[in-house]
């Protein structure tokens, strides 16, 4: 199979992409890079490949089963307790997680118009929730897929665009690679890998896959788009922390990535300013979009309802999602007592869905021939293994005891 032909089997894994690359990763990679320069590449290096090792295991479970992993969550528990107790989990940790962070998505992606038009980022707030909402509504996955996949195409070449303009200093870039953990850089390093590998994003790949292959016949295409796609994703968040770590001396705090872009205009010129803002508009606009559809997916699977996106349970819940981004933008902030409560639920949960996924895509009455190798499993322990930690970490941070 040619390059060419390869690019044209991404699609869900690009939803993925589009997903874990938000104003929140953008945040992220821009604070890292101005303040440790390029010291902590080699984080993002092995987030690529955590969440490939998680997201293959997740749309094989969708493409396989036919069921997202919602449904494999309800269905893997005989106790009343164990399955309501993880209805529950995952309805509260997915479901309000992802109504939490809209709220930066929106904000995120409104502030980069902002930067380019001038136009107030409210107006530009509730102008995004509006499109996003009308995509969702048309119930129809190729458009939605079609529209993420431009929107990842838009953000890569204008972040890409960006890094080259600035000029990184490639050997520093090079020596990145090696891991290093400077002092006063574990926070970030567990930003990081917490904002590319993404519990919400197993539940939706398992469910969007199905969308657009029809079986394990097709397996080896939805590998390459899982592959491809997220190795994109990966090398945009890459391209950001590049773009910070050359244009601002190591060491520099960056209260505010909507005006990252303005601040790089007297350093590479009005065009690094207009790319980095259009990849910011992006980034917000597809994780808006993006939020809502997973916490959908994931919710409804849970629940027994049906799963279709012109079903009318799960597009109010993808509404609901979708209206607390919308009136946190008109309320002038974010709800922040909800987002404490879905980043410590999200920290526990996502460990919890990958050992579950272990667990399921080891399971011969569910896969099959498609289980788990030798090598998966232990790829598969050992990201289990440092996700646990950073649900660890992450619950200790928001509790203030670290």
């Amino acid at each position: 199979m040619g390059l060419i032909q390869r690019l044209r089997t991404i699609g869900p894994g690009a939803m993925v992409a589009a997903a874990f690359i938000g104003p929140g990763t953008v945040t992220t990679a821009s604070v890292t890079g101005a303040r440790f320069g390029y010291a902590l590449v080699w984080t993002l290096g092995f987030s690529i490949l955590a969440t490939i090792v998680l997201q293959e295991m997740s749309a094989r479970l969708g493409l396989v089963s036919r069921e997202g992993l919602g449904e494999a969550l309800r269905d893997q528990f005989d106790n009343p307790i164990a399955k309501w107790g993880s209805i529950v989990l995952v309805v509260a940790a997915i479901g309000a997680g992802t109504a939490a962070y809209e709220a930066g998505n929106i904000l995120g992606g409104a502030a980069g118009l902002e930067t380019i038009t001038g136009v107030s980022s409210t107006i530009w707030g509730i102008t995004m929730g509006v499109v996003a909402g009308a995509l969702l509504y048309t119930g129809k996955y190729k458009l939605i897929e079609r529209a993420l996949v431009g929107l990842v195409a838009i953000m890569a070449i204008s972040f890409l665009v960006s890094a080259a303009l600035i000029g990184p200093d490639f050997g520093a870039l090079a020596a990145g690679f090696v891991p290093t953990i400077p002092d006063g850089s574990v926070f970030l390093i567990t930003g990081l890998i917490g904002t590319t590998v993404v519990g919400y994003n197993l539940f939706l790949h398992a469910s969007n896959v199905q969308e657009r292959w029809s079986g394990p016949a097709e397996l080896s295409d939805c590998r390459t788009d899982t592959v491809l796609s997220i190795l994109i994703g990966g090398l945009i968040t890459i391209a950001v922390l590049v773009t910070a770590a050359a244009a601002f001396p190591t060491g520099t705090e960056i209260s505010d990535v909507g005006r990252m872009a303005e601040q790089l205009r007297p350093i590479a010129g009005p065009y690094a300013t207009l790319f980095f803002s259009i990849g910011l508009f992006a980034a917000g606009f597809t994780s808006a979009t993006t939020a809502p559809l997973a916490g959908a997916y994931a919710t409804t699977g849970a629940l027994g309802w049906d799963t279709d996106l012109s079903a009318p349970r799960f597009q109010a819940v993808w509404g609901v999602i979708l209206l607390v981004g919308v009136s946190s933008v008109l309320l002038g902030g974010s709800p922040v007592e909800i987002i404490v409560f879905a980043q410590v639920v999200n920290g526990i949960l996502l460990p919890i869905i990958a050992v579950f996924l272990i667990i399921a895509m080891n399971s011969d009455t569910l896969l099959g021939e498609y289980t788990n190798g030798t090598v998966s499993n232990v790829l598969g322990g050992l990201v289990t293994i440092i996700v646990v930690w950073l649900g660890v970490r992450t619950f200790l941070t928001v509790t203030g005891v670290l």
